[in-house]
């Protein structure tokens, strides 16, 4: 593979206009197809195989009309201290209130409070007022989202207290936006201190962009066909840039460093895309493997945005193999520092060229070097400094509560938040979290006497305050009936509550025919925590196996791979007990805005392992092949440890600071879910980079010495040899370039 690559890194060197006007035609016919093609189809959020997905289709088979998964609003009116929300101007302004919505843009329905039984508090306090909308949630127009908080304003003027619940007020998340600006400025200021060169500096971020670019015009241009919705790209962006960034970094990096052993800039493009370029390829694959995997999950959405992402990671691995060189062909030598091409000028230059038997200068020593040296004179007590450190850390991840963060979870500035408030003060902390019991009475002989016996048995359960008379579709084959819990949505004693009412469908089966089924809002997160739960280890061990073989036949060891899987677990788990502490705790919640705590989203423990797990295989792949390659050509075990941190490790901490820098900017977001991914990814960044590879790695490798690299004779026939390291290039001459196309910048 090195060959072969060293070979393309040079043609696309020699050839660098043709590779840029290609990249420039596929980008441009990818953005021609993304604008005529037809909007992507919003599919929703969707559970196939759990109880409330089952009873949410029924509903809208059975409910035709119903718009079961439209938006809605629900007006949440509190008199003045001292009065009754039933008095008379009090009433009357809430009726005006809403019956201003009631014909508005998209609503579909507006139910008046006095005439809806349960939407008055029992002290006459407060009322609600639910606004049904036809557009989905994230959808509704800004003309009927500026009406519901006018509206609102209207009945405040008049001297109650309104907010607005529900989720009609809910933004369309977006993909792109200030926090990637933030990333991108970050990231220049970290690649022009790394580099010491704007030249340098500006290509990982021109690259990244063009690869991004053209991984969402496609996605967008392949929408409507493939199915991905708006909300698919989110991910792809981020990881786009991420690795974009951190491809072109390492190649460009040892772009640089050829340059400054004597190589001419053609020769050394093909031998940094020979040698770094092959890390490239071997880790963008453990990316592709851990996106990929999360369609092992179950959950639609996340495998379409999985593969979309890994499409864009793709992307972003072949633009670093050919217009990264390519690109590299038009700078040159402007890629070093303006000090060493001065020195250069002057005869200065510190370097042997390609002069055969000239011996290789002795490389100076850095901050790499020297702390790779400082870990191997102490390698045990780093080790299980190492360890120790991260599994205290990580300990709070033992009381690890998974669940998806509603109303309750948002900052008291918002009205969404007020809303929950208020709404649990005058109806309890259950009113906020109703349980949707849909009874299938089809083929019974007495359908409303099951209703009615569901009705009972569900009312007589201990944590349920009050069940709602059943109501029945048109063809009076199905029931609805809604059960108000005692306790908050987001408590485990609701949970418990759910599993119980499902528990007694069986005997109500038994006893009327009637199928019963649980669904609504608060069963659905129940039920989708509980997938993801369950979904944790089979994909963890199909992503963490694959990519151990994987990284078998790069490393050609079979202590290293497990090493880099362990480490990684490490990693993981340290960052979710950071999450834990502050989210769930409440550790330092004040420094970063969380205003309440709770369960720790569902998404975010599988969501942290796709994600880290490819970055993180970034650095060792990038870390190690340095390492193996000076091991391969000679030098002794921990000589080739410091070796190859003189070289990368400046680049893959600049390559961490980078990714620690975007998902940090995440933290300040006032949405505690984006706040919490935040977190999360930058801790998993920093404990993976910083601890774990440019730790415990060169601990570890250092007690195993020659060990670390033994591989079976068996297994050694059987794997294919791919010098990643490239070995086989000493052996390659030099390939004169083009006199046409030569060029000395």
């Amino acid at each position: 593979m090195a060959t072969f690559l060293y070979r393309l890194g040079r043609w696309a060197f020699v050839r660098r206009r043709l590779v840029a006007l290609l990249w420039v035609a596929v980008l441009a016919l990818a953005g021609v197809l993304a604008a005529k093609a037809p909007a992507a189809p919003d599919d929703g959020f969707s559970m196939p195989g759990t109880e409330a997905q089952k009873a949410f289709d029924l509903m809208n088979e059975r409910f035709p009309g119903g718009h079961a998964d439209g938006a809605s609003a629900r007006l949440v009116f509190v008199a003045p201290s001292g009065q009754k929300i039933t008095a008379g101007p009090n009433q009357q302004a809430v009726e005006k209130t809403v019956a201003e919505l009631a014909h508005g843009e998209q609503v579909t329905g507006a139910v008046d409070p006095f005439k809806m039984p349960g939407a008055v508090s029992k002290d006459g306090t407060t009322a609600y007022a639910t606004v049904s909308y036809s557009a989905k949630a994230g959808e509704v127009s800004k003309g009927a989202t500026d009406a519901l908080q006018q509206a609102a304003q209207h009945g405040r003027d008049a001297g109650l207290k309104v907010e607005i619940g529900g989720n009609a007020l809910m933004a369309k998340p977006e993909a792109g936006g200030s926090s990637e600006a933030i990333g991108m400025a970050l990231s220049a200021v970290v690649l022009v201190i790394t580099f010491g060169s704007l030249v340098a500096a500006g290509l990982p971020l021109l690259t990244a962009v063009i690869g991004v670019g053209l991984g969402m015009s496609l996605i967008a241009g392949l929408g409507s066909t493939l199915g991905l919705s708006s909300t698919t790209g989110t991910l792809a962006m981020m990881l786009g840039l991420a690795v974009g960034i951190d491809y072109a970094l390492f190649i460009v990096s040892r772009f640089r460093a050829e340059l400054m052993e004597g190589r001419t800039p053609q020769e050394a493009a093909g031998r940094a895309i020979g040698t770094a370029g092959s890390a490239v390829v071997f880790a963008g694959l453990t990316v592709v493997i851990a996106l990929a995997g999360l369609s092992v999950v179950g959950i639609p959405i996340l495998a379409k945005m999985g593969m979309a992402a890994a499409g864009t990671v793709v992307i972003a691995v072949l633009v670093a193999l050919t217009l990264v060189p390519a690109l590299l062909g038009f700078i040159g030598r402007r890629a070093l520092p303006r000090k060493v091409r001065k020195a250069e000028r002057d005869g200065q230059r510190d370097g042997r060229g390609d002069t055969p038997g000239q011996p290789r200068p002795v490389a100076k020593e850095n901050g790499g070097a020297r702390w790779a040296r400082f870990i191997l004179r102490r390698p045990l007590g780093v080790l299980l400094l190492g360890v120790v450190g991260l599994g205290v850390l990580a300990a709070p991840a033992l009381d690890l509560r998974l669940g998806l963060p509603g109303d309750e979870s948002k900052p008291t500035s918002t009205t969404q938040r007020r809303a929950y408030d208020l709404l649990s003060e005058g109806f309890g902390p259950g009113f906020n979290g109703p349980l949707t019991v849909m009874v299938d009475v089809k083929g019974t002989k007495d359908p409303k006497g099951a209703a009615a016996e569901v009705e009972k048995t569900v009312a007589a359960l201990p944590g349920v305050v009050t069940v709602t008379p059943p109501m029945f579709n048109k063809a009076g084959d199905t029931a609805l009936l809604n059960a108000i819990p005692a306790t908050g949505p987001a408590e485990s004693a609701t949970k418990d509550l759910v599993h119980t009412i499902r528990g007694h469908a069986a005997g109500l089966k038994a006893s009327t025919g009637a199928t019963v089924l649980v669904s609504g809002t608060t069963a659905m997160n129940i039920d989708v925590s509980q997938k993801l739960s369950d979904a944790l280890l089979p994909y963890l061990a199909v992503v963490v196996g694959l990519a151990v073989l994987l990284l078998l036949v790069v490393f050609r060891s079979i202590l290293v791979p497990l090493k880099a899987a362990l480490g990684f677990l490490l990693s993981v788990a340290a960052a979710l007990g950071a999450v834990v502490a502050v989210f769930q705790w409440g550790w330092l919640a004040d420094l970063i805005g969380v205003e309440q705590t709770g369960p720790v989203m569902s998404m975010m423990p599988i969501f942290m392992i796709g994600v880290v797990f490819g970055l993180a295989m970034d650095y060792e792949v990038f870390l190690v092949t340095r390492i193996r390659e000076g091991f391969v050509h000679g030098e002794e075990p921990d000589e080739a440890i410091v070796t190859g941190f003189r070289h990368n490790a400046r680049v893959v901490t600049a390559a961490a600071f980078i990714m620690i820098a975007v998902f940090a900017g995440f933290i300040g977001m006032s949405e505690p879910m984006i706040k919490m991914m935040g977190l999360g990814l930058a801790a998993a960044v920093a404990f993976d980079a910083f601890v774990v590879r440019m730790t415990i790695v060169p601990a570890v490798l250092a007690l195993l010495g020659r060990r670390a690299w033994w591989l079976p004779r068996w297994l050694d026939r059987l794997i294919p040899d791919v010098d990643v390291e490239g070995s086989k290039l000493h052996t390659v001459a030099p390939e004169p370039a083009p006199a046409r196309e030569s060029v000395t910048v």
